[in-house]
């Protein structure tokens, strides 16, 4: 084996431990791949960058951007707004529908997009008629997976190995070449989901308080005069640096200072809002003389809270809860160093730990000087006035999980006109007048240029993390191509299925492909077994297509793991699962499509 080829698979290994053990975020990731192989000499500077320039890159950058157009003007609320009088029918009726709407958006808007309003919409459903959202959550994500397999826009997956294989001298993929293929594979499995919702956990929505038990460490208190914090400065004080009791915020003559300074001095009658549990208040409460404030005092003379400031106007708080996504502009903080970082008087008060392979228990996070960091699919509880509520809109990539969504406001037309340009974009590409890059773009011109869109909006909201992911791993695909990887590779897999039936090829790629996918990039994993199949195809003397339809499917069908694709990173969050649910059920589905799949495609042969 040549030193080339040896380099690049220890660049490849470390790749993958990277997206396994999740070391670092998906786009650092990718800045670790274009300048080890650039340093390595396995591509050369312009090809190292050559991911960012790709067209396959720039069109899912395109969709991306038409995924948030749909969902700021209305369109996704719009074609999901019916869904909410389904909640009297049975839930064996219920889900499959729920399935089939989600899959079929999904096919010309991001999977991702798609799936996060079905996840607001069935958090609703589930807080107000009491329906188990575990019973669906996990069901719309496998079929929106499965709706975005169905077409060559549905996914960037589908994108990218287009792209690959037509740069290897593969003939391109049409718009729907391969529907059917994917609504059969839809329909076995929307009645698969539907026989196994029995073994899905029964949780219903409970409310913030129950969920987080707000009441049990979130805390009112007021100083009494013979206290001895009175006069002392709250570093002076136990409110400094415990990490058992964090002060959120201390209410003076009816002012609210939210994450108060440090060199603050304490003063009679200041009521102060604590997080801590029963025992670590009732030690308190006894050394320090402090009373419980049980509701909001109304009695003190209007007078001191000054002319105009008075108790009945004090301002509405209520407690939201945030879901981080990839690339929200949150991740990496801490929940101490989030109170000094948020907007808008907004006060962080626990983060709900996902579980991940080296986390494998849900935690609530609740201590400001804990390094638990929050990361993709954790959720944050934060507090807030009701009128600020618009602020959280500004957040990048961040979901409310609450029933605010913000888009009541939007004019019908802005609505109609959008869903109008994404038909065009899709009859475009469909027919191919237009590529899907160029209709894409042409689709995001139109709604800047009639300010149905807002740069500003894109720039916030757009996932960075994808993008860069995407033009970080199709250098490693030119690399593999450069050092001959994928020939050496191919070569091994030729000697191994040599005098194998066409079925046993087949259906070897297509599950190597799926177990990678599992716990890696669906993206990462096209690009790497892209160029493999290609070589063994042509090793073999066979047609290119049923084989690069099995990476394109497979690299989809990352069922058996709650990792390996975004949405099933979501709904494992607040769903209510164990990695179980997706080991057994994910995994049988798997096993199922694999099987369907590998029948379907050698018959192609």
């Amino acid at each position: 084996m040549e030193l080339e080829i040896i380099l690049m698979f220890v660049v490849l290994l470390v790749t993958i431990l990277f997206f396994v053990f999740e070391v670092f975020p998906v786009d650092k990731i990718a800045f670790f791949i274009i300048i080890s192989l650039i340093l390595l000499g396995l591509v050369s500077p312009e090809e190292g960058i050559s991911g960012f320039s790709n067209g396959a890159t720039i069109a899912v950058l395109a969709l991306m951007i038409l995924a948030i157009a749909m969902e700021e003007n209305g369109v996704i609320h719009w074609l999901t707004s019916g869904m909410g009088k389904i909640k009297a029918l049975p839930l064996l009726i219920m889900a499959p529908i729920f399935m089939f709407v989600t899959a079929s958006i999904s096919a010309f808007i991001s999977t991702t997009a798609v799936v996060i309003v079905f996840i607001k919409m069935i958090h609703q459903l589930s807080e107000k008629y009491n329906i188990p959202q575990s019973k669906l959550l996990l069901p719309i994500s496998f079929a929106g997976i499965l709706g975005g397999s169905c077409t060559l826009m549905g996914t960037s997956t589908n994108l990218i190995v287009n792209s690959v294989s037509t740069n290897l001298g593969a003939e391109k993929l049409g718009f729907f070449e391969f529907s059917f293929l994917g609504i059969i594979f839809l329909v076995i499995a929307v009645v698969y989901l539907t026989v196994t919702l029995r073994w899905l956990p029964w949780s219903t929505n409970t409310n913030l308080n129950q969920d987080y038990k707000i009441d049990s460490y979130i805390t009112k208190v007021r100083i009494n005069p013979d206290s001895e914090l009175v006069g002392k400065k709250i570093i002076d004080s136990f409110l400094y640096n415990n990490p058992e009791v964090s002060l959120l915020k201390l209410t003076r003559n009816y002012q609210v200072h939210s994450s108060p300074g440090k060199y603050i001095t304490l003063k009679a009658d200041d009521e102060l809002l604590l997080m801590c549990n029963l025992e670590n208040l009732a030690r308190i409460n006894t050394s320090e003389n402090l009373s419980i404030v049980e509701e909001p005092s109304t009695e003190k003379d209007d007078t001191v809270a000054g002319e105009n400031e008075k108790p009945q106007d004090m301002e509405q708080r209520v407690f939201v809860e945030l879901l981080m996504l990839p690339g929200a502009s949150l991740l990496g903080k801490t929940l101490g160093s989030l109170r000094s970082f948020m907007m808008q008087d907004a006060i962080p008060i626990a983060i709900k730990k996902r579980k991940t392979l080296v986390n494998s228990e849900e935690r609530m996070v609740r201590s400001n000087k804990n390094r638990l960091k929050l990361k993709t699919g954790d959720r944050l509880l934060i507090e807030i006035s009701k009128e600020k509520l618009y602020t959280l809109e500004d957040m990048e990539n961040v979901v409310i999980l609450q029933e605010f969504d913000g888009v009541q406001g939007v004019s019908k037309f802005k609505t109609y006109f959008s869903l109008g340009v994404l038909i065009v974009v899709i009859g475009l590409a469909a027919t191919g007048l237009l590529s899907i890059l160029v209709s894409a773009l042409a689709g995001v011109s139109l709604l800047l240029l009639t300010k149905n869109l807002d740069l500003n909006t894109v720039y916030k909201k757009v996932n960075w993390q994808i993008f860069f992911l995407l033009a970080g791993m199709i250098p490693l695909g030119v690399a593999m191509h450069n050092t001959g990887a994928d020939m050496w590779i191919s070569e091994k897999l030729l000697y191994l299925l040599s005098g194998l039936p066409h079925y046993a090829i087949i259906g070897t790629l297509f599950l190597v492909t799926m177990l990678i996918s599992g716990v890696v990039s669906n993206n990462a994993t096209a690009v790497i077994m892209t160029p493999i199949a290609i070589s063994v195809a042509q090793g073999m003397n066979l047609e290119f297509k049923p084989f690069i339809l099995a990476i394109m499917f497979a690299a989809n069908f990352s069922f058996f793991t709650p990792v390996g694709y975004q949405t099933n990173t979501l709904v494992y969050a607040i769903g209510n699962y164990r990695f179980k649910h997706f080991l057994v059920i994910g995994g049988f589905l798997s096993l199922i499509l694999w099987l369907t799949a590998t029948f379907l495609l050698t018959k192609m042969l």
